[in-house]
């Protein structure tokens, strides 16, 4: 990864300690360096080399074709543009089901740029593949809720966590990452007030797509939040383009609006 000069990266300290000191996380996703060194001229916090490139840049209908190989090149071309945003990479479909491939996996984005891996799921066989790569001195992001990877046994994109069942599993499941060495949290399509009870119940900052407005911070997919995307986009999407210049400044917007608590608003959540 190369630095600009004077830039200082933001590590998972430092978003840990924005966490604790209750500033908001502003996270992106990009796969690209021209959307890479534009993030960083607009201060995010994060940027997600996310497996929805699968969607948005391949073209699929969902994300389970993307590869190793494919997320690893896409996150050495965000990394080469990457002057100080922590940088986070998802581990795509079936490249994490055992300990020795979980690791394997995340070494190959970690060598090409990535500061972090995320993985869906908090079952007991995540859980130790957390553990195992944290143990391996790989940080790791758990990803609960909706879990793309599991579209095709879900039955679709559908919003979980909404019985009391559901959600005690979930604030379970939570609590069990974190255990497990998880250092963050994201929490897709779940109903606003589960997403604040686990963020209340958690020491780790969890990351919101959908989850309700007192996440500690927000993800969208970029493509979604310029309002280029194809199809009727999710309830929890605002386009930010509306009414901007450019698309630099609807990504500074989409980081102001984070910051001073305004995205998402009541509109963009789920109820129980």
């Amino acid at each position: 990864m190369s630095y600009l000069q004077g830039e200082k990266p933001i590590t998972i300290s430092k978003l840990l300690s924005m966490h604790a000191e209750q500033e908001k996380i502003a996270v992106l996703t990009a796969y690209d360096s021209t959307m890479a060194a534009l993030l960083n001229r607009c201060d995010i916090d994060v940027i997600l080399v996310g497996d929805s490139l699968g969607n948005v840049v391949q073209g699929h209908n969902s994300t389970t074709p993307v590869t190793v190989d494919e997320m690893a090149y896409h996150t050495q071309c965000v990394a080469r543009a990457n002057a100080k945003a922590f940088l986070m990479a998802d581990l795509p479909f079936a490249s994490y089901g055992d300990p020795y491939l979980a690791l394997e996996s995340a070494a190959e984005l970690m060598r090409v740029g990535a500061d972090m891996v995320k993985l869906e799921g908090g079952g007991d066989w995540q859980l130790d593949i957390i553990a195992h790569l944290v143990e391996r001195s790989v940080p790791v992001c758990a990803h609960l809720g909706l879990l793309p990877q599991s579209v095709h046994l879900l039955g679709g994109y559908k919003v979980q966590g909404k019985n009391k069942d559901a959600a005690a599993l979930m604030l379970e499941q939570a609590q069990a990452c974190a255990a497990a060495g998880a250092q963050m949290l994201v929490l897709e399509a779940i109903p606003s007030a589960l997403g604040k009870k686990i963020t209340e119940a958690l020491p780790i900052p969890t990351i919101g797509i959908g989850a309700g407005p007192d996440c500690s911070g927000q993800v969208l997919v970029l493509p979604d939040m310029l309002g280029i995307s194809p199809g009727k986009p999710p309830k929890f999407v605002k386009n930010f383009m509306e009414g901007k210049p450019s698309i630099e400044a609807a990504v500074k917007a989409f980081v102001r609006d984070v910051k001073a608590g305004r995205f998402p608003g009541p509109e963009h959540g789920f109820a129980s």
